[in-house]
């Protein structure tokens, strides 16, 4: 039946869905279709489902690089495949006006993001990253400049793309930009955190209580 439903969807998109047609080509009842998923959403809901329980666990390579980039080349390999591809674009597609859809693919990439945020932790462990990573955000980071160019640009989302969207995100990471709750406390004042610390020193410009002020509104707007 989840295959059948994978065919119609990246043959005819999520809105051509249809249960009969899911059904004739299950070589099941539509009527058991119905009474077991209900809707079109339900069938792609549970598409999903099984496609995150297929999709392979987080490696652990050693370094908080080598486990991004694994997850990069992972999103890579996922949209470049002719059926897979398809299958994420189309839900991805319906997903900006069907709530079923979108629901779909929350749960999809919610469950995957939690599984590879593990790597932030580890990482945290080994001391590469600041303590307080949070490592849903670090893997959002990661993926979606991948996305991006899936679904808006459509430019290729290739090998140069995963590795520099995982060198962004880690320089980030590594910076505290991910780092969130009572750890972000003090960060400000590292000098050794990029953007993070004081301002340098700009000559003709006064450092003096009024121009603290000043940079302060105008940092935190």
């Amino acid at each position: 039946m989840l295959q059948a439903t994978q065919d119609e969807l990246v043959e005819r998109g999520f809105h051509g869905l249809n249960m009969e047609q899911v059904a004739t080509r299950a070589g099941i009842g539509k009527t058991t279709i119905y009474r077991r998923w209900g809707t079109t959403a339900g069938l792609v809901t549970e598409l999903m489902t099984e496609l995150a329980a297929q999709s392979s666990p987080p490696p652990d390579t050693g370094s908080i690089q080598g486990d991004l980039e694994a997850n990069a080349i992972s999103v890579m390999e996922a949209v470049n495949d002719p059926r897979l591809g398809a299958t994420f674009q189309a839900v991805i597609a319906a997903a900006t006006c069907d709530e079923g859809a979108a629901a779909a693919l929350r749960a999809f990439y919610g469950r995957r993001i939690a599984e590879w945020a593990t790597v932030a932790d580890q990482a945290i462990a080994r001391g590469d990253l600041p303590p307080g990573t949070d490592g849903q955000e670090l893997i959002k980071a990661v993926s979606a400049p991948l996305y991006y160019r899936l679904v808006v640009t459509r430019e290729p989302v290739d090998r140069e793309a995963a590795v520099r969207a995982v060198t962004v995100a880690l320089i980030a990471a590594r910076a505290g930009a991910f780092v969130t709750g009572p750890a972000t406390a003090g960060l400000g004042a590292d000098p050794a955190v990029p953007g993070l610390g004081a301002e340098p020193a700009v000559p003709g410009v006064s450092t003096g209580p009024a121009a603290t002020g000043a940079t302060a509104t105008r940092t935190t707007r």
